[in-house]
């Protein structure tokens, strides 16, 4: 006997496969009509499996298997996957567990130039109808250990939250000297190519 699928009629509404509060906002802020479902895969066995090595392939490969996952749950809908990950050359970064692994992180990253990978994919049913990689290039200021301390203090327990140990639209900002790249794909999801492909299948009010 086949596998039963969970079906539903809302078919007008995107799901986001995903937790981030800053993605849902960004997407509230865009005014698409969406609701969460957030993709329970094994992210490190999936990017082991793979044999990838590349921030960028790695950060697409995870959200193709986000919306992947979800869509497959909610058959007949369009799902939105998306994923980040950080890199100083051949190094991958993951999200910093404490304020010490924040602060080692940071001492790693002060003076350099860092990349933030942002992928993003949509898939309805078994097909993968949309995916899109940006870059963005952060070049942080050199930190000293008062500045490492005091930011710390001020972020508190965000330092955790983001796979940088920063958010860039809160008091992360002061970490940096110069940005190159696109806005919201710092900020983990690049918005304008999602909604260059969601308008294009009528799932935008504009």
């Amino acid at each position: 006997m086949p596998e039963q699928r969970e079906t539903d009629d809302n078919s007008s509404t995107v799901i986001l496969a995903s937790q981030s509060v800053t993605r849902q906002q960004l997407l509230r802020n865009a005014q698409v009509d969406f609701e969460i479902f957030p993709a329970d895969i094994d992210e490190r066995g999936v990017q082991t499996s793979s044999g990838l090595k590349e921030a960028a392939k790695i950060a697409e490969l995870l959200a193709k298997e986000k919306a992947r996952h979800v869509a497959k749950l909610r058959p007949g809908r369009f799902v939105i996957g998306a994923d980040q990950t950080m890199a100083l050359g051949n190094r991958i970064f993951s999200k910093p567990v404490d304020r010490a692994a924040a602060a080692q992180q940071l001492r790693d990253l002060s003076g350099n130039t860092h990349q933030l990978h942002s992928a993003v994919a949509v898939a309805k049913d078994d097909e993968l109808l949309f995916a899109y990689t940006g870059t963005a290039q952060m070049t942080m200021r050199p930190l000293t250990k008062d500045i490492t301390a005091r930011y710390l203090d001020l972020a508190g327990n965000a330092v955790t939250k983001s796979v940088g140990g920063y958010q860039l639209e809160d008091v992360g900002v002061h970490l940096f000297e110069r940005i190159e790249g696109d806005y919201f794909t710092i900020l983990g999801l690049p918005l304008l190519p999602l909604l260059g492909f969601l308008r294009s299948v009528k799932l935008t009010a504009v």
